[in-house]
């Protein structure tokens, strides 16, 4: 079992802390958060050992869980990765591209294995299709949030479109071409909703919306390709998939037949894959532990984290363009 320590202990914190306790890939040895009151509270509500130190901890792990606001994600990721521990950070991986990459030469120096929290790869709707997406040509992504003030110190790019960012990345196999964006603040000092259109260099464009301060909640991506569209609800955990083939010569009474203006006639079936219930961010843990055991590439390594965090950067640079 690997010796994991949780570097803050907020919301998520707490949560992280839970699942590691839980693992059975994982020992958990503790954590570290510098609200010293906070700590006491948490150490004596759920037994959890509270270090005295940051390094403390890292001393004591194999790997260490960054789940501090991103304003400290690059100090205390340096410190992790320089004392020779496997890296496990919330997203998004850094404040700036030039942290980020940083970390990545760090963690290949000292040999040390790293994976960025981005959660919706470990959905298990995305997780049911996400293979069956292939050359996807347009894509439209919604993710609506209700006001919330935990998370506002960044952009709601960082907090909120990240997310279909890098799901977007996961399947797209082109590099960006072109980004145009806008992004508005409402209520805090950042923008509190943006909208993003991404140009491949293979063609392939995607829209992006995210707001923080909707009156409902909705995190929706939608994948058309050729004969085939995806559709992926984060928030529910469902999918669908709607697929065309030619038409038989003689379709059966129930077949959904669609005519072109060339007279081409497309059969249309539905071929929904089934949902595995899961914990996905129990899943990203153990999936990490499995790759520094077997020696293998993470599933969102800290190439990938810092990719949308790149394009996140893009898009927020393309508002002062307005």
């Amino acid at each position: 079992m690997l010796k994991a320590g949780v570097l803050g202990a907020g919301h998520l914190g707490k949560i992280h802390l839970k699942l590691l306790h839980q693992s059975s890939k994982y020992e958990l040895v503790g954590f570290f958060d510098a609200d010293t009151e906070a700590s006491s509270t948490i150490e004596s509500e759920f037994g959890y050992k509270s270090f005295p130190t940051m390094e403390a901890l890292i001393d004591a792990c194999d790997v260490i869980d960054v789940v501090t606001p991103t304003i400290y994600h690059f100090d205390c990721a340096k410190k992790v990765v320089e004392a020779g521990k496997h890296l496990f950070i919330e997203k998004p991986i850094t404040q700036t591209v030039a942290e980020a990459n940083t970390l990545l030469q760090l963690a290949e120096k000292h040999g040390v294995r790293g994976q960025v929290g981005h959660v919706e790869r470990f959905n298990p709707a995305f997780m049911a299709v996400s293979h069956k997406i292939e050359n996807p040509m347009f894509i439209e992504a919604h993710r609506l949030a209700e006001f919330n003030p935990r998370g506002t110190d960044v952009s709601v790019v960082l907090d909120l479109m990240i997310h279909d960012i890098d799901a977007i990345l996961s399947v797209v196999d082109s590099k960006v071409k072109h980004i145009n964006a806008s992004g508005v603040s409402v209520i805090s000092e950042t923008p509190d909703i943006a909208n993003a259109r991404i140009e491949f260099e293979n063609g392939c464009v995607a829209n992006l919306t995210a707001s923080r301060i909707s009156l409902k909640r909705m995190r929706k991506a939608r994948f058309f390709q050729r004969d085939a569209y995806i559709s992926v609800d984060f928030l529910e955990k469902k999918c669908e998939v709607v697929k065309m083939k030619d038409a038989p010569e003689q379709p059966d009474d129930f077949a959904m037949i669609l005519t072109n203006a060339e007279g081409i006639k497309k059969q249309i079936y539905f071929d929904n894959p089934e949902i595995d219930e899961n914990n996905a961010i129990l899943d990203e843990l153990e999936t990490f532990a499995d790759a520094i055991n077997n020696n293998t590439t993470p599933i969102v390594s800290l190439k990938q984290g810092t990719e949308a965090l790149r394009v996140a950067m893009q898009i927020i640079e393309n508002f002062k363009k307005i």
